[in-house]
């Protein structure tokens, strides 16, 4: 089918013709037909790249311990990089100075172990032989109080049916030996508040520490870790230049920005972690030994590493402390869950805002709900890995939706929007 079109008619659209004007020649064209509907190529492709990402998925699943690792080495490469450009001002090569601060740091961390290794010995095996006996007196005193919430919480039946437990027990034992041998068999199935505890412990462990069960992955995660941060911290703009290759031209500058700043969040949440990490352990070990609580460096250690896990590593790191308190009296241990409180009430209002000023500030119920799933999807590694995934992916979907689709500006680390423009 075709069509008259005329000289002076443009492409787009018909200019204006002066009426002084003679029309031109007529040209005829012919009008392109639109094919409706995907060729054969088009469903080749797009089954190329669904099967590709369905391939991803699955290796990102399979392989999700690896990816975590090398995730944490990356985080920890960036902390090393900043390090380096401070030691280059001094004319220290890069790679240099990149060995020289892990080293450096592998070296403070062995020799604080050795220097506390015998009092920290002493004090777990104390800790693992006076646990015990500390849930035990917490069950007997739960029993006592057993009409309240907490009591109802760790007993598994109230105290009424435990009685009439025990005088049906009786008479079954004045009637038969065969309706004794049931009571028996009835009341052996509540199991003290230890032995529920142990089970359920090694349960979780199973599920979040199954890299522990072999020394050999360990070793390996460790080495991962160390060489990521060293070949990171030496020539980071290698890498980054690897990942600019992957956008289109028009695309890498924004591509740079968006990376810029999700390494700038991502390497002051590190440092303010290991800051909080550090000031955790010390002032919790320093509570606990004015309390008179049973092994308290142990304790605070396990609380200064239990801090690089925001929200849970607190909760974690308070139960063991409580439970060593009910070894002296309920009271102590009222004392010692105060403390705890207290200590992360003043990290959560003037230690984490002073070192955080200028990052990302994560809603606590995206962070609570972040690392729920993690921890559900891949164990004790997800759960150390979602806030930091949840920061950088809170820079992109600020910088790349909010921004570029939205159309409202906002700052990404908490800043003046004018310094988060020069992160580049």
């Amino acid at each position: 089918m075709t069509e008259p079109i005329r000289k002076d008619e443009s492409a787009v659209g018909h200019l204006p013709v002066s009426p002084s004007e003679e029309p031109g020649p007529v040209i005829y064209a012919e009008r392109r037909r639109r094919s409706v509907g995907w060729r054969s190529k088009d469903i080749l492709r797009t089954a190329a790249l669904v099967m590709a990402m369905y391939v991803g998925l699955r290796l990102l699943w399979f392989a999700s311990p690896l990816f975590l690792t090398a995730f944490l080495g990356i985080l920890f490469g960036l902390a090393v990089s900043s390090g380096v450009d401070h030691l280059a001002r001094w004319r220290i090569p890069r790679g240099m100075g990149a060995a020289l601060i892990v080293v450096t740091f592998i070296g403070l961390m062995v020799g604080f172990g050795a220097w506390v290794a015998p009092t920290i010995r002493s004090q777990s095996v104390e800790l693992r032989r006076r646990l015990p006996e500390a849930i035990d007196r917490l069950e007997s005193w739960a029993n006592r109080h057993n009409g309240g919430l907490i009591g109802s919480i760790l007993t598994p039946s109230s105290g009424p049916a435990r009685r009439d437990t025990s005088h049906a027990t009786s008479a079954a034992s004045a009637s038969t030996p065969s309706t004794a041998a049931a009571a028996d068999s009835n009341t052996s199935t509540e199991q003290p508040l230890r032995q529920r505890i142990s089970q359920q412990l090694s349960g979780a462990t199973r599920y979040l520490f199954p890299f522990l069960s072999s020394t050999l992955a360990v070793l390996g995660g460790l080495l991962i870790i160390i060489f990521l941060a060293i070949y990171i911290g030496a020539d980071p703009d290698l890498y980054h230049r690897g990942l600019m290759q992957l956008f289109p031209r028009r695309a890498r500058r924004r591509a740079g920005e968006v990376f810029s700043a999700m390494a700038t969040v991502l390497r002051r949440w590190l440092v303010t972690q290991l800051i909080a990490m550090l000031a955790i352990g010390s002032v919790t070990t320093i509570v606990l030994l004015l309390l008179g609580v049973k092994a308290p460096f142990a304790l605070g250690i396990l609380a200064g590493l239990l801090e690089f896990i925001p929200t849970v590593g607190p909760i974690l790191s308070a139960v063991p402390a409580v439970a060593m308190g009910f070894l002296d009296s309920p009271e102590k241990a009222l004392y010692v869950g105060i403390a705890f409180w207290g200590i992360q009430f003043a990290e959560n209002h003037l230690l984490i805002p002073l070192l955080m000023k200028g990052g990302v500030d994560a809603p606590p119920v995206l962070t609570i709900l972040s690392q729920a799933l993690m921890a559900l999807c891949f164990g004790f590694l997800g759960l150390m890995c979602a806030v930091p995934i949840l920061a950088a992916t809170m820079v992109a979907v600020k910088m790349l939706y909010v921004e570029g689709v939205v159309g409202e500006s906002v700052s990404v680390t908490n800043e003046n929007p004018a310094k988060d423009a020069a992160l580049a």
